[in-house]
């Protein structure tokens, strides 16, 4: 099977995509959305010292707010508008989700298909404005509390302060869900992951060109810089034919005879990925394990010395107990996560229900079996490629000194989010070309 990227560059050319008016408008309003997005990244929050602000982040980096800076674009070490960033909308979006599998009143809006999927977005809005509220709360404390050498990194601390940092940070989530959502429907791709795809791509000039300065002046030589870039290659490569490898089982419907006509009897397949429950087991094990770092770096556990101080400093980065944890926590969620998103039951009764059967295998209970077993294997080759590709990072980053901050979390988000545009790029293109000969056909007929 040809990748999205190959099947793209044999069906675009020029003369098709210069025809595509709707693609390019769509194209050009998903590109103009994500400039308003990375302004506003560059726009402070009121009452903020940005002196005192990077040397505060400087002294406390390596825990989980370096992970929602990445995820925000930098906008959380400014402190600006859109520093909590879509991770308010993530969260509550996962929640939703976790409740449609274990709540029967969610279950069942989830079953109504369209109407139900409205009201569990609507839920999903509304958690994001609490989860936003109490964040900036949160953070508009901990700003107050942050000390650098000359003060704090709040100009003039209070009730005020805080009130406008809740309500500056709040409106400014809410805004990037919207402007998400527009994304989706009046551009390209998924809203929300383009905006993290868009926060990631433009650390990226940054880092390159501090390593590209770092082989200049001899500190890094040419050799590691070319063998970083070659590993990089090879990692980007694995993780595209991971995230498009996929298991197709065969699914067979018998023939129905309805009046003098003969239905059915087509074969069809039912695709399972390597990698089912996608981004979302690293960032769960990352928030995990760096959300005890944090605390730790902001109550000194370090400088107080102790069994804690050790435990946090095997925690670090790069660390064997830090590595184990991630590991083990990747596997847990990956296969949880996979459970909630793919019912082996309810697919095997949907298909019972619709005359479908994979053939050899009895309907029902033997058919939800089969799924089971088949996305069990599957899980557990997921799972280790997700692992091996969250420790590479964190091994070379720990071993080889790497001058930028490379996360196995980012470069899966980069790469899926890099395939799902292409593929609607081309859905985009095709749906147009079908368009195309419709119209010739009946100018033909006339």
């Amino acid at each position: 099977m040809p990748s999205a990227a190959e099947s793209l560059a044999s069906s675009l050319n020029f003369s098709s995509f210069s025809k595509a008016t709707e693609l390019k408008s769509r194209i050009w309003f998903t590109v103009l959305a994500l400039i308003v997005y990375r302004i506003g990244t560059f726009i402070p929050v009121p009452g903020i010292d940005p002196a005192m602000l990077g040397e505060i982040f400087q002294k406390h980096s390596g825990g989980i707010m370096d992970m929602f800076n990445m995820f925000s674009g930098g906008a959380l070490r400014r402190m600006t508008i859109f520093a909590l960033g879509v991770m308010p909308y993530i969260t509550a979006s996962i929640i939703v989700q976790l409740l449609s599998a274990i709540l029967p009143s969610f279950e069942e809006l989830k079953k109504e298909g369209q109407s139900g999927q409205v009201k569990l977005n609507q839920y999903s809005r509304y958690m994001t404005v609490g989860f936003a509220i109490v964040q900036s709360y949160a953070l508009s404390v901990g700003l107050e509390n942050m000390m650098g050498s000359h003060g704090s990194a709040v100009i003039i601390s209070g009730i005020f302060f805080r009130i406008s940092t809740m309500i500056t940070l709040t409106g400014g989530t809410v805004f990037l869900m919207w402007l998400g959502e527009q994304i989706t429907s009046r551009g390209i791709g998924n809203g929300v992951s383009l905006i993290i795809y868009a926060g990631i791509v433009a650390n990226l000039p940054v880092a390159v060109g501090h390593t590209l300065d770092l082989g200049r002046t001899g500190a890094l030589s040419s050799w590691y810089i070319l063998m970083l870039l070659v590993i990089i290659a090879g990692v980007l490569a694995v993780c595209v034919a991971c995230e498009q490898a996929q298991r197709r089982i065969l699914i067979q419907y018998p023939k129905r005879q309805v009046g003098n006509k003969m239905f059915g009897g087509e074969a069809s397949h039912l695709p399972l990925k390597i990698n089912t429950s996608g981004v979302i087991p690293p960032i769960f094990a990352s928030s995990l394990l760096l959300f005890p770092l944090t605390l730790a770096s902001f109550s000194n556990v370090q400088e107080k010395g102790g069994i804690l101080a050790d435990i946090v400093a095997q925690l670090g980065h790069g660390k064997p107990l830090f590595m184990l944890l991630y590991a083990v926590l990747i596997a847990f969620f990956s296969f949880f996560y996979t459970a909630v998103v793919f019912n082996p039951v309810e697919t095997a009764d949907n298909l019972k229900k619709y005359g479908g059967f994979v053939p050899g295998i009895r309907p029902g209970k033997n058919t939800a079996d089969y799924f089971d077993f088949v996305l069990t294997r599957l899980t557990v080759l997921g799972s280790a490629y997700l692992v091996a590709i969250c420790l590479l990072p964190e091994f070379l980053m720990s071993r080889g000194a790497i001058p930028f901050y490379l996360g196995g979390t980012s470069i899966l988000i980069v790469v899926s989010v890099t395939i799902d545009t292409i593929s609607r790029i081309q859905s985009h293109l095709i749906a147009h070309q079908y368009e195309g000969l419709i119209k010739k056909s009946k100018l033909r007929g006339r």
